[in-house]
């Protein structure tokens, strides 16, 4: 029997809901980059994870194709009314992290929804984010100790951002959010 994938008004409704509420969370976080940044840099990939929460909580409640890059892109537009000069950054991070988690749920062509495939996305964003701001932020700089720190935190956020969207998203999916709106 063929999915029906189309975006429904419902899922859109959803992953706006989501959108806005992630975004709030992603615009505070990129509020406090600047003073994390300046006083413990090597925090930066913990804060940062919290940017995955959008397709993390959308395709644990919703579990449907596209409903990742779409709360993402929304959440990001939230984030970026908190610092405008950001824009670029948020919506960046956003189609990103957003088409990693999309990448792999299209790999097991959205039918396993099993917690390891949220964390397959959160370990290569974690890794890859790890590497990228290494490099662009010129964490080399810091002591030995706080580039470990770095590269492990930047690794693990992600991580622990994702347990705390898919515990998000569990509760929503039993609240009723999802009825109807989800592939079987």
């Amino acid at each position: 029997m063929a999915r029906d994938t189309t975006l429904s008004t419902r899922v859109l409704l959803v992953c706006a809901a989501i959108g806005v509420a992630t975004g709030i969370v992603g615009g505070i976080a990129g509020l406090l980059t600047p003073v994390v940044l300046a006083t413990l840099p090597f925090a930066y990939g913990l804060l940062l994870g919290a940017h995955v929460l959008p397709g993390i909580i959308a395709q644990e409640v919703l579990r449907l194709p596209l409903v990742a890059i779409l709360t993402h892109v929304i959440a990001a537009l939230v984030s970026s009314a908190f610092n405008p000069a950001w824009a670029g950054r948020f919506i960046g991070t956003a189609l990103l992290f957003g088409v990693i988690q999309e990448g792999v749920a299209a790999l097991t062509r959205y039918r396993t929804w099993g917690p390891w495939r949220f964390f397959i996305s959160a370990l290569i964003i974690g890794i890859l984010v790890a590497v990228v701001v290494f490099f662009a932020a010129h964490m080399s700089v810091l002591p030995l100790w706080a580039q470990i720190a770095y590269l492990a935190l930047s690794v693990l956020g992600p991580v622990a951002w994702t347990a705390v969207g898919l515990g998000i998203g569990s509760s929503l999916r039993r609240a009723g959010v999802a009825r109807t709106t989800a592939g079987r």
